[in-house]
């Protein structure tokens, strides 16, 4: 099972697992510590020699564990018991069913519905920041281009407008240690980056093009 876990684990290795046992889910050593210390809950061993620390909360309740986590700026995924246990030969097969994040919650009793809740996403070429933003729960969409040099004021100008939990950025925003600084000086928001083939225009404009239609999006 521990095998098992190592598996999931080593491809969501930024999240937090929630690893379902019976009534429970678990999470297992670093996992643990951190879910320990933020959820105030027991850290105990499955072993004699404590050679594999866990923590578990029951499933039932497992929202407010996970939306508390999410609240601190952690990224979750939800590993369920995908067949009867009770006809499994071997160890019960489990698979990732979903992830949540600060920008992905689509719970209404987790967020606050004063005001949106934005998933950003940057992409960045020099002084140009290309920038979208959706809201899950309202399906607002937004977007605009900018160019912002150093400090980068008319990019906090547009995300202090935004105040997003979480952002999606590419290489070249994510290397820039001094723009980081100065985004945490300023904000406090998951920054989650990704390779630069995931802002593909033309996988980008098919995308929108689905979504809107073509007579919206005439000037793409």
């Amino acid at each position: 099972m521990i095998k098992q876990y190592r598996e999931i684990k080593e491809k969501y290795k930024d999240y937090i697992v929630f690893f379902r046992l019976g009534d429970f889910y678990e999470m297992f050593f670093e996992d643990a510590h951190i879910a320990a210390k933020e959820l105030e809950i027991a850290l105990t061993s499955r072993d004699p020699e404590n050679r594999v620390p866990m923590a578990g909360v029951p499933y039932h309740a497992a929202d407010q564990y996970i939306y508390k986590l999410i609240s601190k700026g952690y990224k979750v995924v939800i590993c369920e018991q995908v067949e009867d246990p009770k006809k499994a030969k071997g160890i019960v097969k489990r698979e990732v069913v979903k992830i949540i994040t600060p920008g992905t919650i689509t719970e209404i009793n987790a967020l606050d519905e004063k005001k949106n809740n934005y998933l950003v996403c940057i992409y960045r070429e020099k002084h140009n920041f290309g920038i979208a933003a959706a809201d899950l729960m309202t399906g607002e969409f937004v977007t605009t281009e900018i160019q912002s040099p150093y400090p980068y004021q008319e990019l906090l100008d547009e995300l202090s407008k935004l105040e997003p939990p979480e952002c999606l950025v590419n290489n070249s925003f994510y290397n820039d240690e001094a723009l980081k600084k100065t985004l945490k000086t300023n904000f406090n928001f998951l920054l989650t980056t990704r390779e630069d083939d995931y802002f593909n225009l033309e996988s980008a404009k098919e995308l929108l093009l689905s979504q809107f239609g073509e007579e919206q999006l005439a000037d793409i």
